[in-house]
């Protein structure tokens, strides 16, 4: 792809954010049933819908291209171009009218994450990043913090729960207790505030590469480092997350390696 071409794929990223946010603010408002899927997570008439406007954006914008959504699953072939999709990740939040929700639409170039939009229309945020273009938040371009010290260091987790049943919980608890301050955002919030200097790190387990994939791209050309709790590059199967300023994320890392 040319670079006219990765324009227009951003925009059409952009485009299909724009699209989900009005089917979820439709269904904000007058608010909606609740289903359990067989993973035992809940799903909503809001999460189909949005994905719905989502593929009809991105389809013909990018021909060829795979989508790989939430809620309909893969449709193409997974090793070119990819795009990835969580319509409203975040469902949690959203039946129980906490806006804590988001749109998370990235596009993976032979496994390389290269473009991600990440909106969350009701808390009134919106970012999107491609590879090389830097960070824009709102239409501003922002950057990480430069926050070398753990003792200066703001922390945010989430879905720590995999890290409670191994020796990285007392990782965790003594670089804790070194830093500055912990919070706990959460979802797209907490990145969204690393990339435009809010925060210095944040640490997740149990995710699922469609809630990340954007944000990984975010926080990247924000100027941060986005791996996995071993370091590792983000794959489909990732799983966990640490993300952060450089300073502060290679300590973070040698901290969890020692373990």
């Amino acid at each position: 792809m040319n670079e006219q071409q990765w324009d227009a794929a951003l925009r059409a990223a952009r485009e299909a954010a724009e699209a989900a946010a009005e089917v979820i603010g439709h269904y904000w408002r007058r608010g909606v049933e609740v289903e359990i899927k067989s993973d035992a997570t809940p799903v909503t008439v809001a999460d189909r819908e949005a994905e719905q406007a989502i593929r009809a954006v991105l389809a013909p914008a990018l021909p060829g291209a795979a989508i790989y959504g939430e809620e309909f699953g893969l449709d193409g072939d997974r090793d070119g171009l990819l795009w990835l999709v969580d319509p409203l990740d975040g469902t949690k939040s959203f039946v129980r009218r906490t806006p804590f929700f988001s749109t998370q639409i990235a596009l993976m170039h032979r496994g390389e994450l290269v473009l991600g939009v990440s909106s969350a229309p009701v808390y009134g945020e919106t970012m999107w990043a491609s590879a090389g273009g830097g960070c824009w938040f709102n239409g501003e371009r922002v950057h990480v913090a430069p926050t070398h010290d753990i003792a200066q260091t703001s922390i945010s987790i989430g879905n720590v729960k995999t890290l409670t049943g191994d020796a990285r919980w007392q990782a965790l608890g003594a670089l804790i207790r070194d830093s500055n301050r912990i919070r706990g955002y959460g979802d797209f919030c907490h990145y969204h505030l690393l990339a435009r200097g809010g925060l210095d790190l944040v640490i997740e387990s149990d995710v699922n590469i469609l809630d990340v994939a954007a944000l990984a791209v975010i926080v990247r050309e924000a100027g941060g480092v986005f791996t996995d709790l071993e370091g590792g590059a983000l794959t489909l199967g990732t799983r966990s997350v640490l993300a952060g300023t450089p300073a502060i994320h290679a300590q973070a890392l040698r901290r969890f390696s020692l373990v």
